[in-house]
């Protein structure tokens, strides 16, 4: 068996820690509070049943306890929730390239973005057939992104493509120099076009 008062002091402390104080704005949680009114619920029927033979606890504590405990099952959709966050929790706030996403305002808090952008792509999978290997599809990948990254850019990806296309098939930009062509240093690279007086 684990210890309950351990649980409640782990809840008793976010409590205490987020209790509003006269004048002040801090918001109670909402989850600790509940957590302490269910374990004292349940501390409260095991005072009526204390010293009481074995059966009868049981019995009280499966008509009285049972729903204090099963009303966050831990197959219900909060559980899984819970747990969910619980289970990722490094990938949320951790970065594995960059670091913590607090400390870096490049990371986005979601990644809608790139799953709107992919959506079109993984709906018409099977019209990407023609890329006919592993290798075509990897490469397929790799431009469909670059594609979807440009407007993220600030890029126009039609203007973005056709420059990379005039200078990488001809030679104009060697293999070291690619790097300047994504669509973020392309951006940056780009002469300032004059504006129109007109």
């Amino acid at each position: 068996m684990f210890c309950r008062a351990h649980t409640q002091r782990k809840f008793y402390d976010i409590h205490a820690a987020t209790r509003p104080a006269p004048g002040h704005l801090t918001r109670e949680s909402p989850l600790a509070a509940e957590a302490l009114r269910r374990i004292a619920a349940l501390y409260a029927i095991e005072a009526e049943i204390r010293g009481k033979p074995a059966e009868e606890r049981r019995q009280v504590r499966q008509q009285r306890s049972g729903p204090l405990v099963e009303r966050v099952s831990g197959r219900s959709a909060s559980a899984q929730a819970i747990r969910y966050a619980l289970n990722h929790w490094d990938g949320l706030i951790v970065d594995p390239l960059r670091g913590s996403t607090l400390d870096d305002g490049r990371l986005a808090l979601d990644t809608n973005t790139v799953e709107r952008a992919s959506r079109p792509v993984t709906l018409t999978r099977k019209n990407a057939l023609f890329a006919g290997a592993d290798s075509g599809g990897k490469r397929w990948a790799i431009i469909a992104s670059l594609i979807q990254t440009a407007p993220l850019n600030g890029v126009d990806p039609l203007a973005w493509l056709t420059d990379v296309l005039e200078r990488v098939v001809p030679g104009r930009t060697r293999r070291h120099e690619l790097e300047s062509l994504l669509p973020w240093n392309w951006q940056a690279a780009r002469p300032a076009e004059p504006h129109s007086t007109a």
